[in-house]
């Protein structure tokens, strides 16, 4: 068995879907779990026309509800015969009146919880799967359609729930498995769940990863595909470097990282599920689906030493720099400033220490200002916004004497704030200015992989 995430632009038209269709068929002998996005951009919409209603802006809600339901049922009029489009149109006004009506309740109160705002998102999931679970039967697909909220039990932690392992592996195993063993193509959603009361949950934007990966993982699925719309994952964002190279095969541990460092391929808690069961996961493109995509395994076996896999970047950090009002770092310091930022629930990504100062940086800043009131109460602290983290990812970094060196000379006029090896010892970043990330990332890019070539089992 295996499980096939598609995203957004993978479903976003009626001739995406086609696309989709003709790739599940090819996969049918080894009994697919196919698991869908939103349309593009549909979240987005669900989310807008949710803080327009909280707003008080219901006609503007109200328009964009219709722009929803309109483009959906322009996909179902171009995939389906005029009887199949009129019992879908049907259902599709159904659930759109759900949406007035949940926009009318919210614009009345005049209030926007997280509880609402998870109905609200769900939406997108629920349109886009039972649209291509009904163009699969008319396709002479077996296909087996089932809301995730039926068996993704998660807490009531509204916009980013966690999910209950235990009883969701219980309800995937009563609910999909039979399924699956007789023959079903079995179609659901990502990114939603629901709690033990029945209760609608989102467990984060891009969740439909994990959603992918916690059902491989807990089926024990030979396979985790996740499908998007470029060839792999890229030696660095394809935006920025036009001859970006695809990795053919990395580590988990390189994919997290780069995950969490901002490659937007993958949801970086995506790979967590698989790493636990050593489930392969393959990145591919729905728009180019005879490329092989980027495989990524626990231990590649790669004859090769190959120092660096990719660079990534995130954006919108805020530098934070801690001096200690003692001339040295006295006992309990560091206890203190992150019991600081745990008070506030907000992560650190990169941390760097001296003698008598701690800088760290975080991309979280909605609670900035009573973390500064806080750390004052025992230090002298600077902010720093604007600024961007580049963090260079692979498996052999540690063993790599003089990659510093290497890494800052084709950048030496660059003003670079902070340097921090990761714990991981996989990783090697560094804070600077957002203005600069384009032009340090592909100066970077040039130097690290000039010989890339050397590696054709590792790059395409």
């Amino acid at each position: 068995m295996i499980v096939m995430k598609f995203g957004g632009t993978s479903v976003e038209d009626a001739k995406a879907i086609k696309t989709l269709t003709e790739i599940v068929k090819k996969e049918i002998p080894r009994k697919p779990i196919v698991v869908v996005s939103a349309c593009s951009g549909i979240t987005n919409q669900l989310l807008r026309t949710a803080q327009l209603a909280g707003a008080g802006s219901k006609e503007e809600a109200l328009q964009m509800i219709a722009q929803i339901e309109s483009r959906h049922k322009k996909i179902i009029k171009e995939l389906f015969d005029a009887e199949m489009t009129k019992f879908l149109n049907k259902h599709i006004t159904a659930q759109t009146e759900e949406l007035v009506r949940l926009a009318g309740g919210v614009a009345v109160l005049g209030e926007l919880t997280p509880r609402s705002l998870d109905t609200f998102a769900a939406y997108g999931e629920r349109f886009s799967s039972f649209i291509i679970h009904h163009y699969f039967e008319s396709q002479k697909i077996k296909s087996f359609w089932v809301d995730a909220r039926s068996f993704m039990s998660t807490d009531d932690q509204f916009t980013k729930a966690n999910v209950q392992f235990p009883v969701t592996e219980q309800k995937l195993r009563e609910i999909v498995q039979p399924k699956i063993h007789n023959g079903y193509v079995v179609m659901t959603q990502g990114f939603i769940g629901s709690t033990q009361n029945g209760i609608t949950t989102t467990i984060g934007r891009g969740g439909s990863d994990y959603s992918a990966a916690i059902i491989g993982s807990l089926l024990n699925a030979e396979e985790i595909q996740i499908w998007t719309d470029v060839d792999g994952i890229l030696s660095a964002d394809p935006t920025i470097v036009k001859d970006a190279k695809k990795i053919k095969i990395m580590s988990f541990n390189e994919a997290s990282e780069l995950a969490y460092f901002g490659a937007r391929v993958l949801h970086p808690e995506t790979i967590l599920p698989a790493v636990k069961k050593n489930i392969p996961v393959r990145v591919l493109n729905s728009k180019n689906p005879n490329s092989s995509g980027t495989m990524i395994v626990s231990k590649p076996k790669i004859d090769k030493k190959c120092i660096v896999k990719s660079i990534a970047y995130k954006e919108g950090i805020t530098l934070i720099n801690i001096v200690s009002t003692r001339m040295f770092l006295a006992h309990g310091f560091l206890e203190n400033i992150f019991d600081v930022f745990h008070k506030y629930q907000t992560i650190v990504h990169t941390i760097t220490t001296s003698m008598v100062s701690v800088t760290v940086t975080i991309d979280n800043v909605k609670y900035l200002a009573q973390i500064v009131r806080d750390l004052k109460q025992f230090s002298t602290v600077t902010v720093a916004e604007k600024k961007a983290i580049v963090c260079i990812v692979g498996d052999n970094l540690r063993n790599s004497p003089g990659l510093a060196v290497k890494m800052l000379s084709p950048i030496s006029d660059i003003n670079i704030n902070m340097i921090s090896q990761g714990a991981s010892e996989i990783n090697l970043s560094f804070v600077l200015d957002e203005e600069y990330v384009d032009d340090v990332v592909a100066r970077l890019h040039k130097e690290l992989f000039s010989h890339a070539g050397d590696f054709p089992e590792i790059f395409e």
